[in-house]
């Protein structure tokens, strides 16, 4: 493994990134699902249109549709008829004459300009128009916004609300996707207990695996929840080998530091392969990453807010990819430091900031108290990441940092 900076024997984040995206493998089986049914979902194919959007040339504005040589004659031109939105005008517009049409009225034949009702007057002969027009003034062509053959959504795009919105101005019902990953998740440690349990001396409430069952149900993934596996091989095992078995992913917290209850990496060893453990970030050294017979394993540190962190920065990109979406860019600014921060050289710092405009109006972040890997109400009060980097051991106040905003996963 190599070397980060005066961190003897810790691969760089960059590194770890790109040895885990050697192995991953989109999704490839596809399901079709009707529009209610496909938000948030992976398309597997390219939307052409079927037709034009508009479908034909239509008014911008409530007004009059005209010949625009027929202005020249400076003289009231009397109503021919209405083209309203789905009651377009029959026939073609006489010489010399105006239709009445509202917007997304279709442009009778005949006209070629549309001049707003305000830039009007009645008189007892007729509409009155008090500014000059150019052919085309106020229409919407046919296919101005999408034409005819034209691919519209790309294959591998997560579908958002105005996504589903576009697809239903197509007049597409039903759509291909690629079926939903599945991730089998589980804690380990003998000191773990859930929610509503009463702790005895030395037990702590399990809440990585809560938060990682939450992140993963915010990237629209299909979680097995397989509880919590005590400090004992043969169960952690058998848990392996379901997740393995079931899942297209594997997800642990806890077990992959050095302790002598540690048996994830044994495990890990033994029924798969390690392909590196240990990064050069903080919070979250001991992240882990593997290959199992069916499936891939991502080890998470035990400490709450390095399982959070890791599974973020590290975890999410991965399954976006398996997902056949591909890891969306990380959201950076460049802010002003509200405070003057130090750490050791050696290994990159994400400490957990709030954004917010200073008195003089500029963008500045700050930390949100105590950064410890255990205070998880660092997490729950931040809305970004300040980065820090490996080489770097000072940023004074005042000076510009990186900030990394949370995306969906965790905003």
């Amino acid at each position: 493994m190599s070397d980060c900076c005066s961190a003897p024997g810790l691969m760089a984040v960059e590194e770890g990134l790109a040895r885990m995206r050697q192995v991953i493998r989109p999704v490839e089986a596809q399901e079709t699902l009707t529009l209610a049914e496909a938000l948030d979902r992976v398309l597997a194919v390219n939307i052409v249109s079927p037709l034009n959007v508009p479908p034909c040339d239509n008014s911008a504005m409530d007004g009059y549709a005209l010949r625009s040589t027929d202005l020249a004659a400076d003289k009231p031109l009397p109503v021919a008829g209405k083209s309203f939105a789905g009651h377009p005008f029959a026939g073609e517009c006489p010489v010399g004459h105006c239709i009445r049409i509202m917007t997304g009225a279709s442009i009778p034949a005949g006209t070629d300009t549309v001049i707003m009702q305000e830039k009007t007057e009645q008189t007892d002969t007729g509409i009155r128009f008090l500014t000059d027009s150019q052919p085309g003034n106020n229409i919407r062509k046919a296919g101005e916004d999408i034409r005819e053959g034209h691919t519209v959504l790309s294959a591998g795009r997560r579908l958002r609300p105005q996504d589903i919105g576009l697809l239903a101005s197509l007049g597409i019902d039903q759509i291909k996707v690629l079926k939903r990953l599945k991730v089998a998740i589980f804690s380990t440690g003998d000191e773990l207990r859930q929610p509503g349990e009463t702790l005895n001396p030395g037990d702590i409430y399990d809440s990585n695996r809560h938060t990682v069952h939450a992140m993963l149900q915010r990237l629209g993934i299909d979680v097995l929840d397989l509880g919590c596996i005590p400090d004992d091989c043969d169960q952690l095992r058998e848990a392996f080998l379901t997740a393995d078995r079931e899942a297209d992913a594997v997800i642990t917290s806890g077990g992959v530091s050095v302790g002598e209850a540690d048996y994830t990496k044994t495990i890990l060893d033994e029924l798969g392969k390690t392909e590196f453990w240990k990064l050069a970030i903080k919070p979250g050294k001991p992240f882990a990453f593997g290959t199992l017979p069916n499936s891939l394993f991502f080890g998470l540190p035990g400490n709450p807010v390095s399982a959070t962190v890791t599974f973020d920065l590290l975890v999410t990109p991965m399954l976006q990819s398996m997902m056949g979406a591909g890891a969306s860019a990380p959201r950076q600014l460049q802010v002003r430091s509200q405070e003057t921060l130090k750490k050791r050289e050696g290994r990159r710092e994400y400490l957990r900031g709030t954004l917010h405009t200073g008195s003089d109006g500029v963008m500045e972040v700050s930390t949100t108290g105590r950064q410890g890997s255990g205070i998880l109400t660092s997490m729950s009060r931040a809305d970004c990441y300040i980065v820090f980097p490996e080489d770097q051991t000072l940023i004074k106040q005042g000076d510009n940092v990186t900030v990394q905003l949370f995306d969906s996963t965790l905003a």
